[in-house]
C-alpha cells in the first residue's frame, strides 16, 4: 500500500504548487481555470511532506555539504562549499518553503473540521511535522520568515519579515503543545498515507513530545531556564517519548523503484557524481580508535601496500593536495550495504529511539526530569539502538565497548558529555542537517577544520547563507535579518542558540 501512495504523491505536489504558482491582483481568477483541479487529498500531500521532508536531509547535496562540515563525508572540488567557500543555499530554503505551502494546502483542505473527528487529529499531525521544519530550518540559517508567513493560498505575502531565532523557538513550543492537546485517539487520520506511523496517534503523541524534548535541549546555552522547563516537561509527560526503535520515524525505501524512493545515500551512487562517495577521514578514525563494529558496515575497505584498511579523506583540502589524492586508496561508504542495491532497503530516519535515548543521557547530567544516576542506562540504551538500526543490525554492543568507549564512570559531566556528543555524532550517519545542527549546540566531537582556506579562513561553517531569491524578493527585510548578525550572512555568523562556551 505505502509504495502506491509513493507513487502517486509527485500529482499531489503538482496539485498543491500549482495553486501557489503567481501573485497578481487577480490571483484567485487567474489560477482556477474552468478545468483545474484546485483542491487535493490531504492524505496524498501528507504522504509527499512526510517522504520529500525526510529524504531532504541525506542525498548528495547535503552530505557534500553538511555532511563534509560536520566530517561524515569528504566532500570535494565539485562542491566548493564543502571547502569552505560561500555560496546561497537556494536548495534547501526552497525545498522547505515549498513543505510549508503544501501544509497550507492541508489546512485549507480541512478547514471548518479543526473540531471534528475527521479533521481535528488530522490538522495537529500536520502542524507537528510544520513545527519539525520549521525548527530545521531556523537552525540551519537563524533568522527566518515565521509570523508573516502566508497561510493562504488566496493572500500571498511575497515580503515577509524575518522573525529572530529566539522568539521562534517559544512559539514553535507553544504550536507544538496545542497541537499535542489536540491529538485524539479514535480520530480519523492518515491511515497508510502516514510514512512514519500508519495512523497511530498515540505514535505521534511520543513523537511531538520527542520533538518538544528536542526543542528544549536545543535552546540549553541560549535560554537555560526555557530549557529547562521544556525539557522537564517532556520528560515527565503522560504522552512519553520514543521509547523503542518500532517508535522510530522512519520512511520506507525501495531499491528496485525510480531513484526518487531510493535510500538517499544509495541514490548517490546509482546518479550522484563517482568523486563524491568517499567518507571523511574523522569518521573513519573514530571507528577504527574504537573498534566499532559498525565500521565494516558503513565504509568500504580499500587495500594498501597490499594490506586491507578503511580510509578516509581528508576534508577541504587543497588544490595541491587534491591534486595529489588516488582516489581508489580511499573508503566510499559500503558497497554491500548503503551503496547495494541488492542489501534490504534502508528507511530513512527523521527522529529515533537513540535521538532520544541521548537527549534523555543529557538531561539526567542536568538534573532535568531525570537524576545523574540514570545517565549511563540512558546513554547505553541509545548507544544499543543505534547498533540495532540497519544497515548494522547489531543485536548487541560488544563487552570491551561497552565497558570502556562508552562508560561513563570516574569522568567529569563534560567528558560525558563528550561521550554522548560523539556517539550521537556517528549515530546521526545520513542525517546531515541534524548531525550538523547537534555539533554546533554540543562541541562534540572536536573537530579539526580542513585546510582549505576557503572563505572562512579555515573554519568550519556555522550556519547557511540565505537564498539569493530572497535578496531579490524581499530585499529590505532580508537586510535587517542580515544586520541582526555579527559576521552578516556568512558561514561564521552563529545562529541564536549555537553559544556554548
Amino acid at each position: 500500500m505505502k509504495r502506491n501512495i509513493i507513487q502517486n504523491i509527485c500529482a499531489a505536489g503538482f496539485i498543491s504548487m500549482a495553486t501557489f504558482s503567481a501573485c497578481t491582483k487577480n490571483f484567485e481568477k487567474i489560477n482556477t481555470p474552468p478545468t483545474s483541479v484546485t483542491t487535493a487529498d490531504p492524505g496524498l500531500l501528507m504522504a509527499r511532506i512526510l517522504r520529500d521532508g525526510t529524504f531532504q536531509e541525506s542525498g548528495e547535496l547535503p552530505n557534500t555539504k553538511f555532511g563534509s562540515w560536520i566530517q561524515h563525508w569528504a566532500g570535494g572540488p565539485v562542491v566548493p562549499v564543502s571547502r569552505y567557500f560561500e555560496g546561497p543555499d537556494n536548495q534547501v530554503w526552497s525545498q522547505h518553503f515549498t513543505l510549508l505551502r503544501n501544509i497550507i494546502q492541508i489546512k485549507k483542505e480541512l478547514s471548518g473540521k479543526e473540531a471534528a473527528p475527521e479533521g481535528r487529529s488530522k490538522l495537529a499531525i500536520t502542524e507537528i511535522y510544520e513545527v519539525y521544519l520549521y525548527q530545521r530550518l531556523t537552525d540551519l540559517y537563524g533568522d527566518i520568515p515565521y509570523s508573516d508567513v502566508t497561510t493562504s493560498d488566496k493572500d500571498i505575502n511575497r515580503t515577509p519579515k524575518f522573525d529572530r531565532q529566539e522568539d521562534i523557538y517559544p512559539a514553535l513550543i507553544a504550536k507544538l503543545d496545542a497541537a499535542l492537546a489536540r491529538l485524539t485517539v479514535g480520530d480519523q487520520s492518515y491511515g497508510t498515507s502516514d510514512f512514519f506511523y500508519s495512523g497511530n496517534i498515540d505514535k505521534w503523541k511520543k513523537f511531538g513530545n520527542s520533538l518538544k524534548l528536542k526543542l528544549g535541549m536545543r535552546m540549553r546555552y541560549a535560554n537555560a531556564s526555557l530549557a529547562q522547563k521544556t525539557v522537564t516537561e517532556a520528560m515527565t509527560s503522560p504522552l512519553g517519548l520514543i521509547a523503542a526503535n518500532s517508535d522510530n520515524a522512519a520512511v520506507p525505501t525501495f531499491n528496485n523503484a525510480q531513484a526518487e524512493n531510493q535510500n538517499p545515500v544509495l541514490r548517490q551512487v546509482t546518479t550522484g557524481s563517482a568523486d563524491l562517495r568517499y567518507l571523511a577521514n574523522t569518521l573513519v578514525d573514530v571507528l577504527k580508535s574504537y573498534n566499532d563494529p559498525r565500521l565494516p558496515l558503513l565504509a568500504q575497505p580499500v587495500t594498501v601496500n597490499g594490506v586491507a584498511t578503511y580510509r578516509g579523506i581528508g576534508v577541504a583540502l587543497t588544490d595541491n593536495e587534491l591534486s595529489q589524492l588516488i582516489r581508489a586508496n580511499y573508503s566510499t561508504a559500503n558497497t554491500s550495504t548503503w551503496f547495494s542495491l541488492t542489501f534490504a532497503p534502508i528507511p530513512v530516519y527523521a527522529m529515533t529511539y537513540s535521538d532520544i535515548c541521548f537527549y534523555k543521557a543529557e538531561a539526567a547530567l542536568l538534573g532535568w526530569g531525570a537524576t545523574s544516576t540514570n545517565a549511563q542506562t540512558y546513554f547505553t540504551d541509545g548507544v544499543k539502538a543505534a547498533f540495532a538500526l540497519p544497515p548494522y543490525n547489531l543485536s548487541a554492543i560488544p563487552a570491551s565497548y561497552e565497558q570502556s568507549v562508552i562508560n561513563l564512570d570516574g569522568l567529569t559531566d563534560e567528558q560525558k558529555m563528550e561521550k554522548i556528543g560523539t556517539q550521537k555524532w556517528i549515530s546521526l550517519f545520513g542525517r546531515n542537517m541534524e548531525a550538523f545542527a547537534e555539533w554546533r549546540r554540543t562541541g562534540y566531537p572536536k573537530l579539526t577544520p580542513g585546510p582549505n582556506p576557503g572563505s572562512t579562513n579555515g573554519q568550519i561553517p556555522r550556519r547557511a547563507i540565505y537564498s539569493s531569491e530572497e535578496g531579490e524578493l524581499n530585499k529590505a527585510n532580508l537586510q535587517e535579518a542580515v544586520g541582526r548578525m555579527t559576521n552578516g550572512d556568512s558561514f561564521l555568523s552563529k545562529v541564536w542558540w549555537d553559544k556554548k562556551p
